[in-house]
């Protein structure tokens, strides 16, 4: 087992707590173990709730053309500051047969059923099955 390059997240330091979504565009996403995994296309927001549900990760291709688009789990994906990059927890080959989209075909996310696999895929809880955002829905009613 390939030891990792990527340095553990120290608790204690101070993390940029928020940032404009059109900064985060661009940046990489890798895996544990430094492998490069395509770079951050689009955040996408669920209005009712305010809560980030998908990163939209471009991966594959060359100079962009013919790349893959996977919505993956906000809470699938970690901050590596110091690297200034995102993590996330599969290996190239299980990206690659990750339910993903083409640019001119995007699924509808606010379909739950569509949402439950991708976040099994990536064994996250759904975002709208989360206590916090139960929570936050139901005192925000009118």
């Amino acid at each position: 087992m390939q030891a990792s390059k990527i340095k553990k997240i120290d608790p204690d330091k101070k993390f940029r707590r928020v940032l404009a979504a059109s900064t985060l565009a661009g940046d990489k996403v890798r895996n544990a173990v430094g492998e490069d995994l395509g770079k951050i296309d689009e955040i996408m927001i669920d209005i009712p709730t305010g809560r980030i549900a998908y990163a939209v990760l471009s991966f594959g291709g060359i100079l962009r053309m013919g790349n893959k688009l996977f919505a993956v789990p906000w809470s699938a994906l970690r901050v590596d500051e110091d690297e200034k990059c995102f993590i996330l927890d599969v290996d190239s080959r299980t990206l690659e047969s990750a339910p993903g989209f083409d640019k001119d075909n995007w699924p509808d996310m606010a379909d739950t059923t569509w949402g439950a696999e991708v976040f099994k895929y990536y064994r996250a809880t759904p975002y709208w099955d989360d206590t916090e955002t139960k929570q936050w829905s139901a005192s925000n009613r009118p």
